[in-house]
C-alpha cells in the first residue's frame, strides 16, 4: 500500500502537468450545474494512474501473483473495463463534447469483455449464488449464469460511475467498499486478489491527495469503469454477490434514483427527484459539496458493516 501511495504521489503532479500542456481536460455538460460548469478546465483521465501503478507495484513485489488464476481474473476484470473508459475518455477530449463511445457500443464492448472473462476462467467461478444466514447455494446452469455475469459487469460498472462527479466522492466510497473484500479476501485464502485490493487502496490514496476538494484532477471513465468491473469480479470469484449489494450499496443506491427517474420522465414526464444523480439533488437543496460527499463517505462506512456482516454468514 504504501509503495502504491509513493509512486502515486511522484507521479501524479507530473501527470496533471502533461493533461494540462495537452488540454486533456474535463468537458462539462450543457445540463450540468451551474456550480459544477467551472470544473470544464479541470484535468480528466486520473484513473489510469490508480490503476497502472497498482498493477505494476504487485507485479514488483508479488510476481508469484500473476501466475494465480484467480488474481489474474480480477487484475483483467480491471485492465479491460479502464480501457472501456479510456476510449471513452479519449473520444469525449476528441470531440470536446460529452458524446463518447455510444451507450450502445459501450455495452456492446462490457458485453464482449465480461463474455470472454467468463470463458476464459469458467473453471475458477462459482457457478452458483450463496444466499446469506441460511448458507444455501443455488446452482446455477452455466448459460444462465453467464448472462448474470454480464449484467452485474455492466451494473456496477455504469452503477460507479454515476457516482462519479463531485470531488473526493467516488475514489472515497470506492475505498470504504474494498475494506471488505480485502479482508473477505484473505479469510478464502485468497491471498494474492487481498494484496494486489491493497495496492489499489493505496492507489486511491494517493489519488485522493490529488481529489479532495478543489479537485486538482478527475478520474474520468477510465478510473469508475475499472473500479465497476472491479467490484464485481470480487463479488463473482468470492461468491459473495448478495453481499455485494450492500457492500456497493452508495453505488447501488446512485444507479437505482438515476433509473427511477429515467423511467418516471419517460412513463409520466414527471421527475421523482430534483436532479440524478441524486447526490447533485443535495446541492441543489444548498447543501456543501463537502459535507454532501462526508455524508455519502458515512453513508458507505455503514454498508460497508452490515454488508461484511452479510458476507461472513454466507459460507
Amino acid at each position: 500500500m504504501l509503495c502504491s501511495v509513493l509512486l502515486m504521489l511522484l507521479a501524479m503532479p507530473r501527470f496533471i502537468a502533461f493533461l494540462k500542456y495537452r488540454n486533456i481536460n474535463q468537458v462539462t455538460s450543457e445540463y450540468a450545474l451551474k456550480e459544477f460548469k467551472e470544473k470544464g478546465k479541470t484535468p480528466i483521465m486520473g484513473g489510469l494512474l490508480f490503476v497502472v501503478i497498482p498493477i505494476i507495484v504487485f507485479a514488483i513485489l508479488c510476481f508469484k501473483g500473476l501466475l494465480d488464476s484467480r488474481t489474474q481474473f480480477v487484475i483483467l476484470s480491471y485492465i479491460l473495463f479502464c480501457s472501456v473508459g479510456f476510449i471513452d475518455d479519449a473520444l469525449v477530449i476528441r470531440s470536446q463534447s460529452n458524446e463518447g463511445l455510444s451507450p450502445k457500443t459501450r455495452l456492446i464492448m462490457e458485453f464482449v469483455y465480461t463474455s470472454f472473462l467468463f470463458f476464459a476462467y469458467r473453471d475458477i467461478i462459482p457457478m452458483q449464488v450463496t444466499i446469506p444466514f441460511i448458507n444455501a447455494g443455488i446452482q446455477i446452469h452455466w448459460i444462465l449464469f453467464a448472462a448474470f455475469m454480464v449484467l452485474l459487469y455492466m451494473a456496477e460498472a455504469n452503477a460507479v460511475n454515476f457516482t462519479d462527479g463531485m470531488d473526493g466522492l467516488c475514489a472515497g466510497v470506492s475505498f470504504f467498499a474494498l475494506l471488505p473484500f480485502v479482508y473477505l479476501s484473505f479469510k478464502a485464502g485468497y491471498t494474492y486478489i487481498g494484496i494486489f485490493l491493497i495496492c489499489v487502496l493505496g492507489g486511491l490514496i494517493g489519488y485522493l491527495r490529488f481529489n479532495f476538494h478543489p479537485a486538482k484532477i478527475f478520474m474520468g471513465d477510465s478510473g469508475s469503469l475499472a473500479l465497476g468491473a472491479l467490484f464485481a469480479c470480487l463479488g463473482i470469484v468470492l461468491d459473495k454477490t448478495v453481499a455485494l449489494f450492500f457492500i456497493g450499496g452508495v453505488f447501488v443506491i446512485e444507479m437505482f434514483c438515476v433509473v427511477l427517474q429515467q423511467l418516471s420522465v419517460r412513463l409520466f414526464h414527471k421527475r421523482v427527484f430534483s436532479y440524478t444523480p441524486i447526490h447533485y439533488a443535495f446541492v441543489i437543496k444548498g447543501h456543501k459539496e463537502n459535507k454532501i460527499v462526508l455524508s455519502f463517505y458515512a453513508l458507505q462506512i455503514l454498508l460497508s458493516l452490515i454488508g461484511l456482516f452479510i458476507a461472513l454468514h454466507t459460507l
